[in-house]
Parts: structure tokens; sequence; C-alpha cells
């Protein structure tokens, strides 16, 4: 039976892969990004692939945009109950430490951490009995991992989604639901090329989804409150 699944960060990357993944598998996908051309791409994509496919895409700005107002509305005119949410959409800046403004801070903040927050915590109520909340963070957040030079935002960011898994997995042991976390190395996207210019990652974007479909449906029979890396390299 398809599963209901709301991904984020579904323009590029990974999360572009994914939606077409869970497409081709045949479950119903909810696919948030603030870029609207790239959604309307990566639908016609999903129908291409699967022409039974039931893709809904929104232009949503998790910074600005207002949750209550303008995305919780369209999940529940698209889905009764949540299975699946994978909160994949990030951002990063690729400074010193000293040059990173707070107006840059508080956006890969707002990105990484408070937005997967307020999704999750508005999507409660919808979610299905047993479903699967799925965090992406990376090797970097996590503790005695090799940091990098320049990272120390977006690093200290997914450290900060590693925590928030941890917690929301302990208060809510005693449902059916699921919360992990995958932190993910090296994957050949447009965030790796921003953050190592020139540096050729050995996993690819559509490896790398593959195997989050996969942990997405599977995974819960297995893990929870869980942090899981996802690296063949360094970084």
């Amino acid at each position: 039976m398809g599963k209901k699944v709301i991904v984020t960060g579904a323009s590029r990357g990974i999360g572009f892969e994914l939606v077409k993944q869970y497409a081709l598998a045949g479950h119903e996908v909810v696919a948030i990004s603030r870029n609207l051309s790239r959604l309307e791409f990566l639908k016609k994509e999903c129908s291409r692939l699967n022409s039974k496919s039931k893709v809904h895409v929104i232009s949503f700005d998790l910074v600005d945009g207002d949750f209550e107002t303008d995305l919780m509305p369209f999940v529940s005119e698209c889905f009764d109950k949540v299975d699946i949410l994978v909160n994949n959409a990030g951002a990063l800046v690729v400074k010193p430490f000293t040059e990173i403004s707070s107006e840059e801070l508080e956006r890969v903040y707002r990105v990484n951490v408070s937005s997967v927050f307020k999704l999750t915590q508005l999507m409660m109520p919808k979610f299905s009995e047993e479903a699967h909340v799925l965090n992406i963070s990376s090797v970097g957040g996590v503790q005695g991992s090799v940091k990098f030079p320049g990272l120390t935002a977006y690093s200290s960011s997914k450290a900060a989604l590693v925590g928030l898994t941890e917690c929301l997995a302990e208060e809510y042991k005693e449902t059916s639901l699921s919360f992990n976390c995958l932190a993910l190395g090296a994957v050949q996207t447009e965030m790796l090329e921003e953050a190592f210019p020139g540096y050729e990652a050995p996993t690819s974007a559509k490896e790398m989804a593959t195997y989050i479909l996969d942990f997405s449906l599977t995974g819960p029979q297995f893990y929870n409150g869980k942090i899981l890396t996802v690296s063949k390299s360094t970084p």
C-alpha cells in the first residue's frame, strides 16, 4: 500500500531524486521548496516515470512562510494522514567563523533547525499511528566527527538537529511514532559543490535517495531515536 509522504527541499539534489523515487514506487508525495519552476519540472518528471504518480507541489519558504496559513492547509487538502515526513531541506554558509553575520547564522538555523521543529510540531495531529519522521543531518553534526573550517554555522545547526531527533524519540517513546536521523557524508549535490568546490563525492544524489527511501520505509522496524552515519568518505 502506498504511503503518504512529505519531502522538504525537493527542488534539487537528494530531495529532487527522492520525490521521483517515491513517485515511481507508487507513493503519494507533497514536495516542498521555494523554487516553483523546479517543482513543476519535478512533477512532470514524476509523471513521465509513473503516469499514475500523485505528486503535489507547493512553493513555500521555510524561513519566511506562514506555516499555519499557507502550508498546513495545503497539506490537509492533499492528505488526511501522513506516514512519512522527510525533513531534508538545508541551508549552508561557508565562511570563516568571524565573518559569519548574525543574519547568515539565523537563516541557517531557521532552515536547518527551526523549520524542522515547527513543521514536525504542526504535523503531530496529522501523523498516522506508525508514522516515521526522518531528519537529514550531516556527518559534521555528529559529535566526535571530523570538522571542517568555514562550516561552523552549518555543522553546529546539524548537531542541533541530531539532538532534536533524540529528544523527540524520548518524548514520544510511549507511542508508535518513530524519529530517526541520517547523518550524511559527501553526496554529489549543489550544496556539496558550494562547500567543497571541485570535490567529487563517491555517492550520487540518486544513490543516496535510494538509501533514504528504503530507510524511511523499513527503518522503524529496527530503529527509533537513532543517529545513523551514512558515509563512505571524509567529508
